[in-house]
């Protein structure tokens, strides 16, 4: 495998990666030394974009599976000289790594360097086109939660023109038997979306509500939207939760946007709040993800 995307992976894959995300995940809670597949591996995090919880669980996950971890700055880079992306490619893959992670601003950048690197590509992030370790991990933050992910209702909401995330729990999510309900300001849904983007029908009876942040960044237009405002008709308050399932949890890629798009009450609800469940098995799914690219079968 070059590069490490949703299409990319088979429905036998996707499981190993979340048997062994369950696997990594029990042994982190526990504190257990870890086997160190990686051991003598080295992974290279290239990151054109900002990011806490990615860079982090990337180099956390690769640093207990055995691997080095080197982080190039890009905003110290020679990419600030004028080097393009392809040049970068061939740069860094004379340094023969064994695996290379990138976060970038344009859609396909991943696989532009795929298609250079001798070595594994993992896409973290591309654009506003996909984010497949993300999508995995929340697929093992619901199974971990509510024991499956068939036949459940899961509700995602926000930006979804914008949303990497969004795409690629919409590709993942329905192949494991989940009914994904997409739902937005009219705004913020893609020129092509079909179905009436509803939120308050999309989180009726939903068992899992997903809100994404707005991104601001990427807007043409600003909303325009007076403080308390967005919150009040698409964000997730408690009153929108009460119309969910009874046992529904609640989720968000990050970074959050309190009292936008998340109610602080709401994303800090202990009993229904997936959130910091997200980041922890955020590592599991890397560490997964990285023994199957780079270390080989679990």
């Amino acid at each position: 495998m070059d590069l490490l995307s949703i299409d990319s992976l088979s429905d036998d894959q996707i499981a190993t990666i979340l048997d062994q995300g369950a696997r990594w995940a029990a042994a982190n809670r526990a504190r257990r030394a870890a086997d160190v597949p990686l051991a003598g591996r080295i992974m290279f995090n290239l990151f054109y974009e900002n990011s806490t919880r990615t860079l982090m669980s990337f180099s956390v996950a690769a640093q207990r599976l055995g691997a080095q971890v080197v982080t190039l700055p890009v905003e110290q880079s020679s990419a600030r000289k004028g080097e393009t992306l392809d040049d970068t490619a061939r740069t860094l893959n004379a340094m023969r790594p064994d695996v290379l992670v990138i976060r970038h601003f344009e859609n396909e950048a991943p696989a532009r360097m795929a298609r250079i690197m001798d070595c594994p590509v993992i896409n973290a992030g591309d654009g506003t086109n996909e984010h497949p370790t993300q999508a995995l991990l929340d697929a093992l933050t619901i199974r971990s939660r509510l024991g499956r992910i068939e036949g459940l209702k899961v509700a995602i909401c926000g930006d979804i023109k914008h949303s990497r995330v969004a795409r690629s729990n919409a590709k993942l999510l329905p192949r494991l038997g989940a009914e994904v309900r997409l739902a937005g300001p009219p705004a913020l849904l893609p020129d092509n979306f079909e179905g009436s983007g509803d939120v308050d029908a999309a989180i009726a009876g939903a068992d899992v509500i997903m809100m994404l942040r707005v991104q601001r960044e990427r807007l043409e237009t600003d909303l325009g939207d007076a403080p308390g405002e967005y919150l009040a008709q698409y964000g997730l308050t408690a009153e929108r939760l009460a119309t969910a399932a009874p046992t529904a949890v609640v989720m968000h890629p990050g970074p959050m946007n309190r009292g936008v798009e998340i109610d602080s009450a709401v994303a800090d609800d202990e009993q229904r709040s997936l959130i910091p469940l997200q980041v922890e098995m955020g590592v599991a799914v890397r560490m997964a993800c990285l023994q199957l690219l780079v270390g080989g079968p679990a």
